[in-house]
């Protein structure tokens, strides 16, 4: 398994590369172009997979040290699953078959959430942080978005709600998008790399919608910023909250794993 997760991890920025040089079909950005939502991000805030890729590829490698006790050994089939899917996505997406897509970035959201919260637990050294916890998180927060932002896009490429005004299904979106992304942030404890994608994600909203002429987009980009400063809050509230918390179980876990 620990093979595979590297494989997966590298089959990743591959498929990106051959994706945005039109070897699948349309890109991505010239799709989008094509179904507008309310809920598109600025295309600079794409440039995320960059970071994405490159810091999954060092937990890819950091994963295969054999050491005791193994910290990503309830990680690893969650982390390649999810790492598999999201390579899987950008083809199937680029060939317009919205429904397989629409399957396959959620199921993806999924494993990234539950492989990044079982990489950090609370007594996680600071490497196992660096190099599992973070980068898993930070695909899982921009998963937590995207998702979201695919799920309008089909909606407008089937029409199944209106497109004249998208503003009131645009809402309800961003609305559970918001609960979920609180929810993992308190989950995670407001560590920096989830809440840091998501922020970054509703900053992109904010800079797009802001520059659209479509019924509520000024809407949804005044709400976009709220949401993002409101988790920025809540990060540094559980931060505080984590400091302030006594470190004896920590350390106890520490010596029962010794």
């Amino acid at each position: 398994m620990r093979w595979i997760v590297l494989l997966a991890a590298l089959a990743m920025p591959a498929v990106a590369w051959l994706s945005q040089t039109g070897q699948f079909g349309p890109t991505n950005g010239a799709i989008s172009d094509r179904h507008p939502t309310l809920l598109v991000a600025a295309g600079y805030a794409f440039s995320i997979w960059g970071v994405i890729f490159l810091w999954n590829l060092l937990f890819g490698f950091w994963q295969l040290r054999r050491r005791k006790p193994d910290d990503n050994a309830r990680v690893r089939g969650w982390a390649a699953t999810g790492f598999v899917l999201t390579a899987v996505w950008m083809p199937v997406f680029s060939n317009q078959w919205f429904i397989p897509a629409l399957l396959i970035i959620w199921s993806a959201l999924l494993c990234l959430l539950v492989a990044a919260q079982r990489a950090a637990p609370a007594t996680a050294s600071a490497g196992q942080r660096a190099f599992a916890a973070y980068p898993l998180a930070l695909h899982a927060g921009w998963l937590s978005m995207a998702a979201f932002l695919n799920t309008a896009q089909v909606v407008v490429a089937y029409q199944w709600l209106p497109t004249g005004n998208m503003l009131s299904w645009s809402l309800v979106l961003l609305a559970i998008a918001t609960l979920l992304a609180w929810t993992m942030n308190h989950r995670l404890r407001g560590h920096f790399a989830y809440p840091a994608a998501v922020v970054w994600a509703l900053v992109g909203v904010y800079v797009k919608q802001s520059e659209w002429r479509l019924p509520g987009a000024d809407t949804v980009a005044v709400l976009a910023l709220a949401v993002a400063a409101l988790l920025v809050l809540q990060t540094l509230l559980l931060r505080a909250r984590a400091w302030r918390t006594p470190r004896t179980g920590v350390v106890a876990a520490h010596r029962h794993r010794r």
